[in-house]
């Protein structure tokens, strides 16, 4: 954003509220020019185990009008959005109140992509963090505005449950989670980590085109091998 580089990161315990998002900013990322490294800029938000949400997983979206947002949360009342500040990466009015967006009872890994006049909200849903007895998969919702309300294929409210599969266990893919996107080479893809069978279950990253459907629906091919 502007002249510097954002890095958004969180800090927890296990199956704690206890958390809190932080910022770290950069005018380079080249250690040996003149001012390079990273500042902290502090927490963006954080939760206590008085709240009903927590601070983990942050996922940053840059909409077309300028406006910078954050998306985050895991399991508890599920996932909130706020707005950010483009000018210093922090919350742009720290009293406002959070959007909520959707829930689950094992849901967190959320991101946001905008595909013409539609944002579309991914979620996991399931349990990560297990090798191959990994539960996750990645969920999505469509909505005409950032802010919500995400209904799935079917209409169903992501704050109530809905939430259609966009990407589940295949061949050695075991559990695919925590979807990002970015656009290289003419084209959108998404990338997310698994469990790898053929690896006793160790974790791997990779990459997929993005494409879509004839509704409008973002769509990958599953790999099997």
């Amino acid at each position: 954003m502007g002249d510097r580089f954002y890095l958004y990161y969180s800090v927890s315990t296990w199956g704690s509220r206890q958390s809190a998002i932080g910022l770290a900013r950069a005018k380079t990322l080249d250690p040996e020019v003149a001012g390079g490294g990273w500042e902290d800029a502090g927490p963006v938000i954080r939760t206590t185990p008085e709240n009903d949400y927590n601070a983990i997983d942050p996922a940053v979206f840059l909409d077309r009008d300028g406006r910078l947002w954050l998306v985050f949360g895991s399991y508890w009342s599920g996932i909130k959005l706020v707005e950010l500040d483009p000018a210093t990466g922090l919350r742009r009015d720290p009293a406002a109140p959070l959007v909520s967006l959707a829930w689950k009872e094992a849901i967190e890994a959320a991101a946001l992509l905008r595909h013409g006049d539609s944002y579309f909200l991914f979620v996991n849903w399931g349990q990560c963090c297990r090798g191959t007895n990994s539960t996750y998969e990645i969920r999505v919702g469509r909505s005409h505005t950032v802010t919500g309300p995400y209904l799935d294929r079917e209409g169903r409210d992501l704050r109530q449950g809905g939430g259609s599969l966009f990407l589940g266990s295949s061949g050695r893919f075991i559990g695919p989670g925590h979807a990002a996107f970015f656009e290289a080479d003419g084209r959108w893809w998404v990338s997310y980590h698994f469990y790898d069978a053929n690896q006793g279950g160790r974790s791997a990253l990779d990459i997929l085109p993005l494409e879509w459907d004839a509704e409008g629906w973002p769509v990958v091919q599953s790999r099997r091998e």
